[in-house]
């Protein structure tokens, strides 16, 4: 890490109260629960800690280019509809302070606040992995989920193009898969997801949080905004690409009171499936939370936080299977009441499955020339 990098985080890490960073979600360099060293600001009667605490600068987005070894991760969650999935990156520039992936930047040494959304890493060598890994002699055909961890289209994949490469090893083999996102750049790949959609090998769920632009610029700053979102779900729908969408992360106080309105938009803007998740807290996740929510709404953080906790058991987060997702309790049976009758209404069901059936293994890379 160069000097300037490294005075720029001890400026920010040693500012005593948390401040609102144009263009990013976090408030703070939250420290991950595996750094070997911590910084924290102490006054030493001078005045010194506040002076420069509005005075901080903004941390740039740097990426780093990283060989994966391997790019296919499986899980057997059981409260997870897919087994396996690709992430062509690290960290996500969307900056959505509620993400329960910021934690998974601890591992790298780095803080789940403000680093998980300005320390990036691009897996470049992403498309000829899976297509490694796809012409393996044991490998069964499953649906593959894209970019569930960090999403696949934020705004980097406008400079590397990993996503793409990736669908393009995917179509090439007819492999089905299906994602999620928030970004509307989604539409650059249209007749790729269009014509893979006529073989059943393609589904795409958009994440609506909120149809207020101001409190989704101040959750995700760098997402596309939410009728960005809803014209992309309507150009994908248009197309015959079958669309979803995922009220997530539901937050009490903050954003539960537009269900309703999310389903409807969605299904307006031609989603035919829908579904929702209560906010998580895993680990790290809990003080960036926090820290934005005093910041941003001081008045109502305290019954936000006695709400959430209702709904999972008097703690921050349950991370039991079959509760992290929907929570438990009244508060959280009545969202699931209201998302219910909302979901009927609007006459929403499943989309259509994937096939498997049409997968051709690729051939390895060799470096002798073909014959053929």
């Amino acid at each position: 890490m160069d000097s300037a990098r490294k005075t720029q985080l001890s400026q920010a890490r040693l500012s005593m109260q948390p401040t609102a960073i144009k263009g990013r979600g976090a408030a703070s360099f939250v420290d991950g629960r595996f750094a070997m060293r911590t910084a924290h600001g102490e006054d030493d009667g001078w005045g010194s800690v506040y002076e420069d605490a509005d005075l901080a600068p903004r941390p740039d987005t740097i990426v780093t280019e990283e060989t994966a070894r391997s790019i296919i991760s499986r899980n057997d969650s059981p409260d997870i509809a897919f087994g396996q999935s690709v992430n062509p990156y690290r960290g996500c520039e969307h900056g959505c302070v509620y993400c329960f992936a910021r934690p998974s930047h601890a591992y790298l040494e780095l803080s789940p606040g403000l680093d998980f959304e300005t320390r990036l890493f691009a897996k470049t060598n992403a498309a000829e992995r899976l297509q490694n890994e796809l012409a393996r002699p044991g490998y069964q055909c499953a649906p593959i989920a894209l970019g569930i961890n960090t999403d696949s289209y934020q705004p980097i994949e406008r400079r590397f193009r990993i996503t793409r490469g990736v669908i393009e090893v995917l179509d090439a083999c007819s492999h089905p898969f299906s994602l999620i996102t928030k970004n509307a750049s989604i539409v650059r790949d249209v007749e790729v997801l269009a014509s893979m959609a006529q073989r059943g090998l393609v589904s795409v769920y958009f994440s609506v949080t909120t149809l207020d632009n101001q409190l989704s610029a101040r959750m995700e700053p760098r997402a596309s905004a939410p009728h960005a979102r809803l014209k992309a779900m309507r150009t994908l729908a248009q197309a015959g690409v079958p669309v979803g969408v995922m009220v997530a992360p539901v937050i009490a106080m903050i954003n539960d009171g537009e269900i309703e309105r999310i389903l409807e938009a969605a299904h307006e803007a031609g989603a035919r499936a829908a579904g929702y998740v209560l906010l998580r807290l895993p680990h790290e996740l809990k003080q960036v939370w926090r820290d934005w929510l005093r910041l941003h709404y001081p008045d109502r953080a305290e019954h936000v936080m006695s709400l959430i906790q209702q709904m999972s058991g008097g703690k921050d987060y349950d991370s039991r299977f079959g509760h992290r997702m929907r929570g438990h309790g009244p508060f959280a049976q009545l969202i699931e009441q209201r998302f219910q009758k909302a979901w009927k209404r609007h006459g929403f069901g499943r989309l259509p499955a994937l096939d498997t059936s049409r997968f051709v293994a690729p051939r390895k890379p060799t470096p002798q020339m073909e014959l053929f």
